[in-house]
């Protein structure tokens, strides 16, 4: 598919565009908006009717790997369109190089967008991509269940969360539901998934061991701090998460906690409380928190898409046009009063201190501070991150399968990100390579 596509641009190149021009975005979102696919047609329909500007919104494949590797294709072709790009967040250091810097034209737009969304696209300088529908992880749970426990607050640590968990578990399974558990997560290890490094990121960085590779390319994985989250986690295998967690997709566990109801925990994302479970059986028994912390932070990873605009584009100024006017009209809907479903219960405590800028309505004026935002070590690892985010999850998943224990698994993934990142030139923690 990528390489049909990649001839029919580099194809159309060769002809002048007709008026009027019409711009191509390549979404790789899918046609837009999550949770509403006709929402994005919706917006470029008023975008044209506003500017004059056709859009070409172009999906991608459905797998993140085919997706990359079609934009990276392009680009590399220097094919004058597509000329508005969705960037993951990951793909910021694998992208960066193609794309203009976008700080001389969103001057204005900067400074309303939070920090940390703006250091994830930041590539040598260069801001990449401008932050559109972003995503953070969170804790959902059970609100009924804690009230019914006598928790008048859901967990702030992962030592809170095991008690918690342990006794809702043992009490709803004495009520005859044998198959309850208390903490459900994506264990699973599969090419397209990141959501096992990014639990094992805001494992180990919540105990101080550091962000596997740190912004300055020391390795920072074969420590005590690292080894004791990781053995926390397994412990959870069995205990309060089922065995077959170690084989959860994201999907699975949302099943467990949403359809079911047989989890009173389930890590999860911002957008999928808000948007995806929005009709799902549980939706007005949960709630929603901040990733708990460990002993040294609390923090959360960073998701979803953004918008880049190719150096090769040929309508340079309309692409700039077209990502202003979806700012905007995002900035609209975030300050519009937002109306919860008639009779839907809500609640929300100390979350992620981002969704000020996401979601504003989860904010309670006055509480105190949720996570913070960690960032996978995508931007330093650069094109070498999808072999660094692989030996990552082998590793942990090695841990949660007991298949390995945690120093010895530690200790190989530095030497495995040492090789990756050219033989050496990486710092470990403790000394170089």
């Amino acid at each position: 598919m990528g390489g049909i596509l990649l001839s029919a641009f580099l194809f159309s190149g060769c002809h002048k565009s007709a008026q009027p021009v019409t711009i191509t975005f390549l979404d790789a979102e899918g046609q837009g908006v999550p949770g509403d696919h006709r929402m994005i047609s919706d917006v470029l329909q008023e975008f044209t009717r506003e500017t004059g500007i056709r859009v070409n919104d172009l999906s991608t494949p459905e797998d993140n790997g085919s997706k990359l590797d079609l934009a990276i294709d392009l680009l590399r072709s220097r094919a004058p369109s597509p000329d508005v790009y969705s960037v993951d967040t990951i793909w910021a250091g694998t992208m960066g190089e193609y794309l203009i810097d976008l700080q001389p034209y969103f001057a204005a737009e900067i400074p309303s967008q939070d920090r940390d969304l703006i250091e994830s696209y930041m590539i040598q300088g260069k801001l990449v991509a401008m932050p559109y529908n972003p995503n953070v992880q969170v804790l959902i749970y059970r609100a009924d269940l804690l009230a019914a426990y006598g928790y008048t607050t859901p967990p702030r640590t992962w030592d809170e969360l095991e008690k918690m968990a342990l006794r809702i578990q043992a009490g709803e399974r004495a009520k005859g539901n044998k198959d309850f558990w208390g903490f459900v997560w994506s264990g699973a290890i599969t090419s397209e998934s990141e959501q096992l490094i990014g639990e094992g990121l805001e494992w180990q960085a919540a105990e101080g061991g550091g962000h596997i590779i740190e912004p300055d390319g020391k390795v920072s994985i074969n420590n005590r701090n690292v080894v004791q989250a990781w053995e926390q986690a397994a412990h959870w295998v069995g205990w309060i998460s089922p065995p077959s967690v170690v084989s959860y997709t994201a999907t699975d566990a949302e099943n467990k906690f949403w359809r079911s109801g047989g989890a009173a925990f389930q890590l999860g994302w911002s957008l999928t409380y808000e948007v995806g479970a929005a009709d799902k059986p549980f939706r007005d028994q949960a709630g929603v928190t901040s990733v708990p912390a460990g002993k040294s932070a609390r923090v959360a990873t960073l998701g979803a898409y953004s918008l880049g605009i190719s150096r090769t584009s040929a309508h340079r100024a309309e692409a700039v046009q077209l990502i202003q006017f979806l700012i905007r009209k995002q900035a609209q809907t975030l300050a519009s009063p937002h109306l919860e479903k008639p009779g839907r219960r809500v609640q929300y405590f100390e979350v992620p201190l981002v969704m000020a800028k996401i979601y504003p309505w989860w904010c309670t004026p006055g509480e105190s501070a949720g996570s913070a935002v960690v960032l996978r070590p995508s931007v330093v690892a650069g094109s070498n991150y999808e072999a660094v985010s692989q030996a990552y999850s082998h590793a942990l998943h090695s841990v949660l399968a007991r298949e390995s224990t945690a120093p010895a698994s530690a200790a190989a993934l530095e030497s495995e990100l040492v090789r990756i990142m050219n033989g050496g030139s990486v710092q470990t923690a403790t000394g170089s390579h």
